[in-house]
């Protein structure tokens, strides 16, 4: 019985196939269109203070001493 057709292997290899490039195409359309709805880097909390972000920027070196200073007056006043 040659030549009737692929098989159980070969149906299901074919199934498989597919189905992961449906979840690749989704998976790569999910990264494309994401509308920046990432947290942002400088905090792991959505929740945090503009003195706390201000301060994990100042100590990753991100601002120099007078940046800080000058953003610090600024959120103070």
């Amino acid at each position: 019985m040659l030549g009737i057709g692929m098989g159980l292997g070969g149906g299901l290899i074919m199934v498989l196939f597919w189905g992961a490039l449906m979840v690749g195409a989704v998976w790569l359309a999910r990264r494309i269109f994401s509308n920046g709805q990432q947290t942002p880097m400088y905090s792991s909390r959505p929740d945090a203070s503009a003195d706390e972000i201000l301060k994990q920027r100042y100590a990753r070196g991100e601002i120099s001493k007078e940046q800080y200073d000058q953003m610090h007056r600024d959120l103070s006043a």
